[in-house]
């Protein structure tokens, strides 16, 4: 098989003739720029090539097709023309990396400043005359929102307010996807994911508007959760208005790309903590699950996109809802979190689900164990989940950029055994 059947055997629950892998589809499955570049160059000996920052917000490195094909990858990503600060993508600039001095390329119109401790301040659409929306501190690897909630006003509270940021995708933008994947589709073998913007529900990383110059209505992340009990009817007002403008931007999707994505992206909206769900399924029933069902169920009316969701936590309460909802796939797939074994999660719902993640734990194992340890775990989640098809190899969300060289290797490694290869 090449990448692209492999994938969409995987995607039908059938068994592959190897492992699917993915390292950097979608920005739920990368790979920090830092950690990127020391992969990069061990694996290919080039000192001189600098790695594309692909997701601002989180700093994610670009993981080239050059690297996918020498590491025999399965999946190529698409990104939305713009990104989590409103840049748009195409042209780049070098950026070093405060922490450690990774050097990288960023959007154009990826402008900052510093302050006297070395931290990194992000605007809006580049612009420097407006508040800045996000700060990465000169110790971390990626950038956090800024707080801009402004006072609340009960009885000035527009549910517009919080719906700015939606709207039907420009000829501009439909272009831009349909030039990426086509490309993709036509010039190379690899399996297609595509992100699709705006489709995700009470996604908190996008509530704070990151990419908004003057962002109104609920935009405190602790506001807006507190929003979600005694301002519901107010949240469900945003919810249905986005999927209304939502509705209509996979008809146009649809109709611009036809079936050559695979996989698309359409929520990261998470529910879960490390000791069970932050909601109850009743409450995912009556404030989510409606409107993320009318989102699947047009796309699977439409196309024959697989849907992705990414939620971390534990989360097992809320899986036989989301499977109603209409849900294909399943990222990170957090098994270190309670009530979410592998096997279970396998045994329970393999049939239904496909399992893109679990691969290895990104909070303590990845990071902070062994090499020894990193192959241990990699191997034994690769056994429980690749049983039978239905599923597609990545670690436990992103991998962030201070993971060692010596473990991102050992991870690899651990991937090739299974798959009867060598690439590094």
């Amino acid at each position: 098989m090449n990448s692209r059947e492999r994938l969409q055997t995987v995607l039908e629950h059938k068994q592959p003739d190897r492992l699917c892998v993915d390292i950097g589809a979608g920005g739920q499955t990368g790979i920090g720029i830092c950690a990127l570049d020391k992969l990069r160059k061990a694996v290919t000996g080039d000192e001189d090539y600098t790695c594309k920052i692909c997701e601002t917000f989180q700093m994610l490195g670009e993981v080239d097709d050059d690297l996918k094909r020498k590491l025999q990858l399965d999946v190529a990503g698409i990104y939305p023309l713009y990104d989590m600060f409103g840049l748009e993508t195409g042209k780049f600039k070098k950026f070093k990396m405060p922490v450690d001095g990774t050097e990288c390329l960023v959007p154009e119109g990826f402008n900052y400043t510093v302050n006297e401790n070395g931290d990194v301040y992000m605007y809006p659409e580049g612009d420097t005359s407006v508040p800045p929306s996000a700060v990465m501190p000169s110790t971390s690897y990626f950038f956090d929102s800024i707080d801009r909630q402004k006072p609340v006003e009960e009885d000035k509270l527009n549910y517009l307010d919080n719906c700015e940021e939606f709207g039907l995708l420009s000829e501009k933008e439909l272009n831009y996807f349909k030039q990426q994947v086509s490309w993709y589709y036509n010039n190379t073998e690899f399996g297609i994911y595509v992100t699709l913007p705006a489709m995700a529900f009470g996604d908190i990383a996008l509530v704070p508007g990151p990419f908004l110059k003057d962002p109104k209505g609920i935009r405190g992340v602790e506001e807006w959760y507190i929003s979600t009990a005694i301002r519901k009817d107010y949240i469900m007002k945003v919810f249905e208005k986005q999927c209304e403008i939502a509705l209509e931007n996979i008809e146009l999707l649809a109709d611009t790309l036809g079936d050559m994505p695979q996989v698309v992206f359409v929520t990261g909206t998470d529910f879960g903590a490390q000791r069970g769900p932050f909601i109850s399924p009743e409450t995912y029933r009556e404030m989510y699950k409606p409107f993320q069902k009318a989102i699947n169920d047009k796309i699977h009316k439409l196309t024959n996109w697989k849907v992705f969701m990414h939620c971390c936590g534990s989360i097992a309460p809320l899986i036989p809802d989301m499977i109603d909802a209409g849900f294909d796939v399943l990222n990170p797939v957090q098994c270190s979190a309670e009530n979410m074994d592998p096997q279970m999660l396998k045994d329970e719902f393999g049939e239904q689900l496909v399992f893109w993640g679990g691969g290895v734990d990104t909070q303590k194992t990845l990071p902070f164990g062994t090499p020894e340890e990193v192959y241990k775990e990699v191997r034994e989640r690769i056994d429980i989940f690749n049983e039978g098809g239905g599923y597609v190899f990545n670690s436990i969300h992103n991998i962030q950029s201070n993971v060692p060289l010596e473990n991102l290797i050992s991870m690899i490694k651990a991937v090739d055994d299974a798959r009867g290869l060598k690439t590094i």
